[in-house]
């Protein structure tokens, strides 16, 4: 696993080991990804560049490989992730665990498109972050729904 500063803010929270940690937890296989912190202008352009969305987003998946290894990158925009922690109440290593969790479920080619594959990816998430000592992303009524990724 390559980890990447752009914006070097979370720097603390975001240890090698745990990092690590938190994508192994949801690996089947094995695998070489990079994660790269953001800042806004590089999220947005990204975000813009890839998914025709100007804005920035929370994570972006860029899956290249499945078999044998999974090969991708996980981009993750730091001021997005840090606003989403504090509007949802949760704390910010929590968020990241959760994003570089769904991000490496994207990796492997678990999607949301539908409701079917939505609730199946949201459980999977769930479970693999109980085991992670974090709590259900998705608990409670106004849970928010990750949608955001530009696809492999």
């Amino acid at each position: 696993m390559s980890l990447q500063f752009a914006d070097p803010v979370h720097r603390a929270v975001l240890a090698r080991h745990r990092v690590a940690r938190w994508i192994r937890a949801a690996l089947a296989a094995p695998a070489e990804i990079t994660v790269r912190i953001v800042d806004a202008d590089e999220g947005r352009e990204l975000n813009r560049t890839y998914r025709a969305k100007d804005y920035a987003t929370n994570v972006l998946t860029f899956d290249y490989a499945r078999e044998p290894v999974v090969v991708a990158d996980l981009v993750l925009c730091a001021p997005v992730v840090e606003r989403e922690a504090a509007e949802q109440g949760i704390g910010l290593d929590a968020h990241y665990a959760h994003l570089l969790v769904h991000g490496a479920l994207h990796a492997q080619g678990f999607d949301h498109e539908s409701d079917l594959e939505a609730g199946a990816m949201e459980a999977r998430e769930t479970a693999i972050l109980a085991r992670l000592g974090f709590a259900d992303p998705y608990a409670g009524s106004d849970a928010p729904r990750i949608t955001d990724h530009p696809g492999g």
